[in-house]
């Protein structure tokens, strides 16, 4: 292996989701940069890999980035992992890629299991287009911060939530985004792996009726508001489609016809259509 840091991404769940490659950094590495030793040891027990483990946290971190860029430069390979998926989303490892990178150490992406994209991916939301905000803030109060901040968003939002505040949370979404569609994914890949979609209030009320819902480790994955398209001036081909349709309807049932066949903007039509503008 070329000397370098290597950031490993490993399992969120089921342990037969590692990949080849991973198992072959971790094998060969000099050390292995783990978030927490114990829970990455589980992982190594697994796969039968004794490469030995420096623990890498959100506590020591900046502390072991310049120590762990100083092995590379001295030769070494490391593996940074965190916990569960791939190690700096909402996990630690920012500050040594960016050590690394201030310092010209080699990096390697090993990329595999992500709980942002696994949920994406099964939710049934649209996810052409996201934005990921990691873990809600603790407090109630800045949880309705944040969603009410991200109210006019239009692209799909994700985001981390503890199984003691899942409840409160989706209560609060009812609230703030009633008809909003959104995904609750629960302990993915693991053996109780479920995913919840429909209306924010309507799956708020399964949780709240079922207490296994609300255990294990969730990504919730919000649908973004919708944009009206933008009015601008019909065309007199519009137009003419419009005013033949309100012939035998009333302006807003007409609009809303004119604009679904048609793919127009419903406001536009029925502005046309009351007011000739």
């Amino acid at each position: 292996m070329e000397r370098g840091i290597y950031v490993v991404a490993t399992p969120i769940g089921n342990l037969g989701d590692i990949t080849h490659r991973a198992v072959k950094v971790l094998s060969d590495a000099d050390y292995i940069a783990a978030e927490d030793t114990r829970q990455t040891r589980k992982l190594l027990d697994h796969l039968g890999i004794d490469t030995k483990m420096i623990a890498l946290h959100e506590h020591n971190e900046r502390e072991k980035a310049n120590y762990l860029v100083g092995l590379v430069a001295d030769g070494a390979c490391v593996a940074l992992v965190s916990d569960a998926g791939t190690p700096l989303i909402s996990d630690p490892g920012h500050h040594l890629v960016q050590c690394a990178r201030a310092n010209d150490a080699p990096l390697f992406t090993i990329p595999g299991p992500c709980a942002v994209i696994a949920a994406l991916s099964i939710s049934g939301i649209a996810c052409g287009s996201f934005i990921f905000e990691g873990f809600l803030p603790s407090k109630s109060g800045a949880r309705r911060l944040r969603f009410e901040g991200l109210s006019e968003e239009s692209r799909t939002v994700v985001y981390y939530e503890s199984p003691h505040r899942i409840l409160e949370t989706l209560a609060l979404l009812a609230e703030i985004y009633p008809e909003r569609l959104i995904a609750v994914a629960r302990e993915l890949t693991k053996t109780f792996e479920t995913v919840l979609s429909g209306a924010s209030s309507d799956v708020y009320a399964r949780v709240a009726d079922d207490p296994n819902q609300r255990k294990g480790e969730f990504v919730l994955v919000i649908s973004g508001a919708q944009v009206e398209e933008s009015q601008g001036s019909l065309s007199p081909d519009d137009k003419r489609l419009a005013k033949r349709i309100s012939a035998d309807l009333p302006p807003k049932k007409a609009a809303a016809l004119t604009a679904d066949l048609y793919g127009l903007n419903k406001k536009s039509v029925y502005e046309f259509l009351v007011k000739g503008v």
